[in-house]
């Protein structure tokens, strides 16, 4: 991985964020997208071994002036805003224009250069050159554009970000249950096309799916034909854009950020049924997801092709 760059869409926590881990272990650059500022500064601060900066959580910009960290009218006391330049250790310059942070330097050792849009800060690059994040969502092209806009090249693109609804079609609405495809499957085609200008000729390319395409585990049929579609995706991208190889990994269970979301009950309870279901009998763990992730991003006679990090669950 030794001067390639990896961008990771959905690379502030979980299985994101372990592919990360292991890019930067390998002498790889990463570029965190996601949602939410904070995650995605916190996530960069991990990779690096530092501290985030105090702008990742910024609150919005109310007229222009910082005291303590939140913006209200043009003067920071306690070094944190004064007339656009904070002396506090935390920024060392910056441009303020009606009130609004434009740009600038933080000196803490986190963040080197950084936009704040409102007053919250959407995109940062770690000192060390290594690690950069930038604010995106993927349900948004134009937000999807703007973000391929700022990145240089593309060596690898991971694409795990994704936010929707599953369950029996006759208890969703069409809206619910439309989401998988909105989220996962737009979401991560348009990241693809408007990736494609950035895309290295070696470059490869790793969708995420899941092991409910080849074996539903319970009544979400949208949801279920969501994943089959990506890996059908996978196949027929690795078609058109060769040399640029196109693969899926479609994980089992994994006990892991998501699952961590939910209540104790709930994850009990899905976690035993998975036990009983799969051939290792356990949950998977992020870090195999991650380990699949790599093992397509570097081997380089694969595409077109799924991975199933399920722990034989497909067998079943």
């Amino acid at each position: 991985m030794n001067g390639r760059t990896a961008v990771i869409i959905g690379g502030g926590a979980g299985i994101g964020l372990e592919v990360a881990r292991r890019v930067v272990a390998a002498g790889g650059r990463v570029v965190l997208g996601g949602r939410t500022p904070s995650r995605l500064e916190a996530a960069a601060a991990t990779l690096t071994g530092t501290s985030p900066s105090p702008t990742a959580s910024m609150p919005a910009a109310s007229s222009g002036v910082v005291s303590s960290g939140v913006v209200s009218s043009g003067v920071v006391s306690s070094g944190v805003v004064s007339s656009g330049v904070v002396s506090s250790g935390v920024v060392s310059s910056g441009v303020v224009s009606s009130g609004v942070v434009s740009s600038g330097v933080v000196s803490s050792g986190v963040v080197s250069s950084g936009v704040v849009s409102s007053g919250v800060v959407s995109s940062g690059v770690v000192s060390s050159g290594v690690v950069s994040w930038r604010v995106v969502d993927t349900a948004d092209q134009e937000s999807l554009s703007a973000f391929f806009d700022a990145v240089d090249q593309v060596d690898h693109l991971f694409t795990p970000a994704a936010t929707y609804t599953t369950g029996p079609m006759r208890e969703l609405s069409d809206e619910e249950a439309q989401s998988p495809f909105t989220s996962k499957f737009w979401g991560q085609y348009h990241a693809v096309r408007l990736a494609l200008p950035k895309l290295t000729a070696d470059a490869s390319i790793v969708l995420m799916a899941g092991a409910a395409s080849v074996r539903p585990p319970a009544p979400a049929p949208a949801y279920v034909a969501c994943n089959a579609a990506i890996e059908g995706l996978g196949r027929g991208l690795a078609v058109e854009l060769a040399p640029v190889r196109v693969n899926v990994v479609s994980p089992g269970t994994i006990d892991g950020n998501l699952w961590r979301q939910r209540s104790d009950e709930v994850r009990e309870s899905a976690f035993a049924q998975y036990s009983r279901d799969a051939l290792l009998a356990r949950p998977g763990r992020e870090s195999e997801v991650a380990d699949a992730v790599m093992f397509l991003f570097t081997n380089t006679y694969m595409t077109g092709s799924t991975l199933y990090p399920d722990g034989g669950y497909a067998l079943r």
